[in-house]
């Protein structure tokens, strides 16, 4: 059969791009690219303004030219689904699908810019590995983003084996649930295996991203649930636990017991990016506190009737909690009012520029009437 001109009559349960996470959804939003002729795939690499595509008759490389928008939170991104041509040298991507979801954090630039690091994902995992001290805060900032996406996070403490201890690991599971209510906290371990067929059922439903600082054994892991290696590995220092970057490029790949996987390079920086139901979502106990506050607009600081600092002062809220809450919601604030800023003085501009091409043409008229 060829897909390329029979995307509609094909079901989508049966179409080659199933396995990549082609559903009836998918199916019915490409629907008029496929009446212009055009074929769908799914982006499983960018590099340098081109991209691998997967389509029905194989992975293509494609060029991204056509779709180079102003807003970099519209870049062509790992787990895009995109419309591009049926044939031709090169091949160019004509169009990206909406996004269903979109993991995004904000860059290290100082524009205010976001930046898309994996698009219509179901799942995002979140690595720590249990080789350093475990950090909370960074774990809370990670879900922040990831309830933000749209997806349902999950968090995943790697090289299990370090920790062979049962009563040990289980305290650290525990601390990590106090903190990340209503996600799955897992424990695995790639060479032992532990723990890796739950997590492997757990992402057979979907897409998932792996994300998480550089040494969290993100490529390990991935080549444990693929069954190959298909992603580099090098060693993390003993000092500190943390390795190069061996993942440099975000890629998106099959599991053999279902779902779609995509790993994504170590970071060393998860910036807030308009996250405010995000981070309420994680700190949900405070949240509901707050809900019980004298005042409305009560900062949780000196206020009197605050029922969060209540919940301190009785030892039922950690003082760390409400001090990352903060932190979390300072920086989500700073993001946010820059974001205004820039929307504002874009807005600026345009009205400038349509007052000097009024005024243009006032002059053109006044130079006719003379």
């Amino acid at each position: 059969m060829d897909f390329s001109s029979s995307t509609t009559s094909t079901s989508a349960a049966s179409h080659p791009l199933a396995p990549h996470g082609w559903d009836e959804g998918w199916q019915a939003a490409f629907s008029p690219y496929a009446e212009r002729g055009l074929v769908p795939g799914r982006v499983v690499r960018v590099d340098r303004g081109r991209c691998d595509v997967v389509t029905a008759a194989g992975t293509v490389r494609a060029d991204t030219e056509y779709v180079v928008p102003r807003d970099p939170m519209k870049i062509v991104c790992t787990g895009d689904w995109a419309a591009l041509d049926a044939d031709g040298d090169p091949r160019y991507v004509r169009a990206l699908l909406p996004r269903r979801t979109a993991f995004v954090r904000s860059t290290s630039s100082k524009r205010s810019e976001g930046q898309v690091l994996a698009a219509n994902i179901d799942h995002v995992v979140v690595c720590v590995s249990l080789a350093v001290d475990v950090d909370l805060a960074r774990i809370e900032r990670f879900l922040a983003l990831a309830w933000e996406s749209g997806a349902q996070p999950l968090v995943v403490l790697t090289k299990g084996d370090l920790v062979p201890d049962p009563v040990g690991q289980a305290h650290l599971v525990h601390d990590v649930e106090t903190t990340a209510p209503g996600v799955p906290v897992l424990p695995v371990s790639a060479v032992t295996g532990d723990g890796l067929d739950v997590l492997a059922a757990s992402l057979a439903d979907g897409t998932s991203v792996l994300l998480g600082q550089s040494g969290a054994g993100k490529s390990t892991l991935a080549n444990a649930l693929l069954g190959e290696d298909a992603m580099d590995v090098q060693a993390t220092r003993d000092v500190d636990g943390k390795g190069r970057h061996t993942t440099t490029t975000r890629n998106l790949l099959v599991l053999p017991t279902g779902g779609v996987l995509i790993d994504t390079p170590g970071l060393r920086g998860v910036g807030l990016w308009d996250a405010g139901g995000g981070v309420g979502q994680v700190f949900a106990e405070i949240e509901e506190l707050a809900a019980r506050c004298r005042f409305q607009d009560c900062a949780h600081d000196r206020e009197p009737g605050c029922a969060v600092l209540a919940a301190v002062d009785a030892g039922d809220l950690p003082v760390r909690r409400l001090e990352s809450y903060r932190k979390l919601l300072r920086e989500n604030q700073r993001i946010v009012a820059k974001t205004d800023a820039r929307l504002r003085a874009e807005i600026r501009r345009e009205w400038k520029r349509r007052g000097a091409e009024g005024r243009a043409a006032m002059e053109a008229k006044r130079g006719r009437w003379s």
